[in-house]
């Protein structure tokens, strides 16, 4: 199977390892969509990606690179050609052309020690280094866009909540009005609750702008500067199980940032077998015909040359490829580490952004919300201030804002934890409810 052709499995395999990977996003209702809607499932972001992202480009020319130097050193040693003109002018008897001798050579070098095979494992590890770096990229690029879609899902829900403060601020800044005419309220008042409108609207404004960048963000990611989508489909509170940390690590020494070591360590014991080729000098030789003019004669030649105590020249040369290989296993090391502190941190903060954006949505809001609605009555019939009513509204308006914030890292901690153990977490088959109805589509 070509380069090429193995490529496109991979990308098909990986594809869809993270479309279910990330399935909380995507599992959704079938709907008919209007060319108004064009909202983008994650299914076409990766597909999108994976055709014109060109940092995913590159390595097809690296690895056609790599192809063209397996050709080059590959190739046994030249032939040359000489040819020698000796005694052709000098004084008295040898005068000009007399004793002129004429030598016409083909040498080349007799390559000792399998030189060249050495010098193909090396190219050949290479290409098993550049292959394993690919699917490293693809699963950065892709994590990436996850992350990116992500991000809009919750400006999204951002702008909702931004326009349902602006309606409140705006029923408030109405019954601010009916108890001023009722004289019951001081017109500082109505002035306050035009300011808080003037307050959501900005917010309003502002998440818009947020959105619009996200979505700019997104679509750069397959080199589109401008969206041809005007909003993305998916599940913001709803999350994959949790898994045993220790099952997680397990699946850590799988990812591909750890097992290109591999291909690196085998590309340094390919560096090292040929620098102990060369302890083994080559020879060169020669072979010609000579033309002797004095005697109208011709005669053949042969030599050969070699350079004297290779090996002892070459240990310095096989001690740095050894240490060059002997540093792969500890690198590999710090690398297990440094992904190992990677994964806690996200498992933890996973957990913790699960658990405080389902305490807000199950205990928290509902309270603020029937707390704003009993404020809400006190305050028409004159037993709470203005100031309660505002106090009410903000709270709600702020618990509902961290959920959002702490659903959307908790997929953004699923989705590292995911690129980090190179597979997807188990998608729960519960449907949690979502404030108005938020994204409740389907990509497939």
């Amino acid at each position: 199977m070509s380069w090429l052709s193995s490529a496109k499995v991979f990308y098909l395999q990986l594809f869809i390892l993270l479309c279910w990977a990330f399935s909380p996003l995507v599992h959704s209702k079938n709907e008919v969509k209007t060319p108004e809607q064009q909202h983008l499932t994650l299914s076409s972001a990766i597909k999108r990606t994976l055709k014109d992202n060109p940092s995913l480009k590159v390595f097809k020319f690296r690895q056609n690179a790599l192809e063209g130097q397996l050709q080059i050193q590959g190739l046994s040693p030249a032939y040359e050609v000489g040819f020698e003109m000796e005694n052709f002018a000098g004084t008295d008897d040898v005068g000009v052309f007399k004793s002129t001798e004429f030598t016409l050579s083909l040498s080349s070098i007799l390559e000792l020690g399998d030189k060249r095979k050495a010098r193909a494992d090396v190219i050949n590890s290479r290409s098993s280094q550049i292959a394993a770096m690919r699917k490293i990229e693809a699963l950065n690029v892709l994590g990436e866009v996850t992350r990116r879609y992500i991000d809009i899902i919750a400006a999204q829900e951002r702008l909702l909540l931004a326009k349902e403060a602006t309606l409140l601020a705006e029923e408030t800044l109405t019954e601010v009005e009916k108890r001023s005419k009722a004289g019951v309220a001081p017109k500082a008042e109505i002035k306050r609750a035009l300011a808080a409108v003037g307050n959501a609207r900005l917010t309003t404004s502002s998440e818009q702008q947020q959105l619009d960048y996200a979505r700019v963000a997104l679509a750069m990611m397959w080199n589109e500067t401008t969206p041809s989508f005007t909003g993305v489909e998916g599940r913001l509170y709803q999350f994959s199980t949790d898994i045993e940390f220790k099952e997680l690590l397990e699946k850590v020494k799988q990812n591909p940032e750890i097992l290109i070591y591999a291909t690196e360590e085998r590309l340094k014991e390919a560096q090292l077998r040929l620098a102990r080729t060369e302890s083994s000098a080559d020879i060169k030789w020669s072979v010609g015909i000579k033309q002797i003019q004095a005697l109208n004669d011709t005669a053949l030649t042969a030599g050969f040359s070699m350079p004297l105590f290779s090996s002892k020249r070459n240990v310095g040369a096989i001690s740095s490829a050894q240490a060059a290989r002997d540093e792969v296993v500890v690198k590999r090391k710090a690398t297990m580490l440094a992904l190992h502190h990677q994964l806690y941190r996200a498992y933890a903060n996973r957990k913790q952004a699960i658990f405080t954006a389902k305490n807000l949505k199950e205990s928290i809001i509902p309270t603020l919300t029937e707390a704003l609605n009993e404020t809400q009555v006190a305050y028409q019939r004159g037993r709470y201030s203005y100031l309660d009513y505002l106090s009410a509204r903000q709270e709600l308006l702020f618990a509902r804002r961290a959920m959002i914030e702490s659903a959307a890292a908790a997929l953004r901690y699923g989705t590292q934890i995911e690129q980090l153990i190179a597979e997807p977490l188990s998608a729960t088959q519960s449907n949690h409810a979502q404030p108005n109805n938020f994204i409740n589509q389907k990509a497939f």
